[in-house]
């Protein structure tokens, strides 16, 4: 943990009347489930083509995009 991130989820527990482990473990959930979610993206998107960043930027300044 950083330096004095400790003392703020001893604090954030005490005002809360969760446990530190709760904290923890409902941080470390979400961040699994936002892992989840971005995996579950990327395997929607596998079979789209790749685009090139040069033909995109073309693409965007003919549309008058950027």
């Amino acid at each position: 943990m950083q330096e004095g991130c400790a003392a703020d989820v001893a604090t954030k527990a005490a005002s809360t009347d969760l446990s530190v482990s709760d904290l923890v473990n409902a941080a470390v959930r979400a961040s699994l489930t936002e892992d989840a979610d971005d995996l579950a993206s990327f395997e929607a998107r596998q079979r789209e083509p790749s685009l090139r960043f040069e033909d995109v930027l073309k693409d965007l300044k003919r549309r008058v995009k950027l």
